[in-house]
Formats: structure tokens, sequence, C-alpha cells
């Protein structure tokens, strides 16, 4: 199983970015590429070649679940794992979010001392 390293990141909450891509590379040593939409994400995604996608769900203009299947119709990015971050987990919505091909949901307000260790657990069962 190949390192992860490389992280597409698209929120678009500069507070929230902010935090969680600090945790990020400081606690997990990923490089970030983070974006604030779901247009940002689509041409970033082409020339960062990231391994896995963390989306926002709720974002104007483009929400995350949309995002995806763009991404997805990417050659660059159609095959790339996909982790939802919500405030909306209840068990209904977590399946749904996998059924559009995440392999995960991470809830928030999430801990951004434990959000890499969730990603790469994420990570390691996907690749299991």
């Amino acid at each position: 199983m190949e390192k992860l390293s490389r992280i597409l990141y698209v929120e678009d909450e500069p507070d929230i970015q902010m935090v969680a891509q600090l945790a990020l590379e400081t606690m997990g040593g990923f490089t970030i590429e983070a974006c604030n939409s779901g247009g940002e994400a689509l041409q970033k995604a082409r020339t960062f070649a990231p391994q896995l996608i963390l989306l926002d769900v709720m974002m104007p203009s483009m929400d995350g679940p949309t995002t995806l299947k763009q991404l997805q119709a990417l050659p660059q990015t159609a095959s790339t794992p996909a982790i939802f971050m919500t405030a909306k987990v209840q068990p209904e919505e977590v399946e749904h979010y996998k059924s559009l091909g995440a392999i995960n949901v991470i809830a928030k307000p999430f801990d951004p001392m434990t959000l890499a260790a969730q990603i790469e657990e994420s990570w390691e069962r996907y690749h299991d």
C-alpha cells in the first residue's frame, strides 16, 4: 500500500479550512492543496493529482456530492477515494454519502488532534 501524502481538501469556511489544514500538515505530515470551492477543486485536481479528496458537504454554488461527481468524471481523479466532512452524520445520511463513492464520513465539528489519524485509518481500511 502506498503511503498517503497528497490530499485535495475542499472547504468553503476559512476558519475550518485553516484549522484542518494545519492539523493535517502538522499532525499527519500530509501535503494539502486547499480549495475554497468545488470549482477551484476541479481546476487544482488536474495538476495536483491527489491520492485522497477530503470534501465538505455543504458549500455554496457546488456542494460536496456535486463536486465529487465532477471529480469522478476527470481522468486524473476518476478513481481517487474521497472522504466527506459534515455535521449531517445520521446513519442514513452516512449511507447516502457512501453510496456516492465516499470511503468514509468525518463528523463536524472534528477534533484537530485526531483528524489526521481518522484519515490515515480510512485510507488503510480502503486499501485492505
